[in-house]
């Protein structure tokens, strides 16, 4: 099994990066694991508490129960992959279970924030992406998807996102083997990807 990271800031683009690159491969060659899936149960946490959660922040993520999940599908075994609502800040009852395939992406702002996970990857791509382009998709996404309204939307971005941008994502990207400018759109350097990540698995 062949292990990519991929990261970047928040609307960088990295969920076209990963559909893209999937497509380049014949179905169930590929297994998708968003690093959002595993958030921190907040269950135990008051309404208050959960509202002050930051989740840009290395610390609101279960590191242990994913590089474990990943060792597992490396090993051939498949996992109960655990599903996290944005709107009730909890994980929820139910799971969904993931099987191996061939390529594992593992992907997430903060995949190259935690040096044990690091440690799983064989190869490590950043998604960047300008800062207002990056602001206009986090508010679009915001607004559709998880209950915000633009104004909160903007606040939290201001609060949160851009300051745990600077600190752990833009400096994670030294860790790359491959930085795709433009974000998703940058179909060159997906293509010229996907074709070295071809020519991996038939090595």
């Amino acid at each position: 099994m062949l292990i990519i990271g991929i990261t970047g800031g928040s609307g960088s683009g990295k969920t076209t990066v990963v559909r893209k690159i999937s497509e380049s491969f014949p179905e169930n060659a590929t297994t998708i694991i968003s690093l959002d899936s595993y958030y921190k149960d907040s269950v135990p946490l008051s309404p208050e508490e959960r509202a002050k959660i930051n989740f840009d922040h290395p610390d609101s993520f279960d590191y242990e129960l994913l590089i474990q999940h990943i060792r597992d599908l490396k090993s051939g075994k498949s996992i109960e992959k655990p599903v996290y609502s944005y709107v009730t800040c909890s994980r929820a009852k139910d799971t969904i279970p993931v099987f191996p395939g061939k390529i594992l992406i593992v992907e997430g702002i903060l995949v190259f924030a935690h040096s044990e996970l690091l440690q799983e990857l064989d190869i490590k791509i950043f998604v960047d992406a300008e800062p207002d382009d990056r602001l206009i998709r986090i508010i679009r996404r915001d607004t559709t998807e998880r209950g915000r309204n633009y104004e909160e939307s903007l606040r939290h971005y201001e609060e949160y996102v851009k300051l745990m941008h600077q600190q752990f994502i833009e400096p994670s990207k030294r860790f790359a083997d491959v930085i795709i400018p433009q974000g998703g759109e940058n179909n060159v350097a997906i293509e010229i990807l996907s074709a070295r990540i071809a020519e991996q698995l038939r090595k």
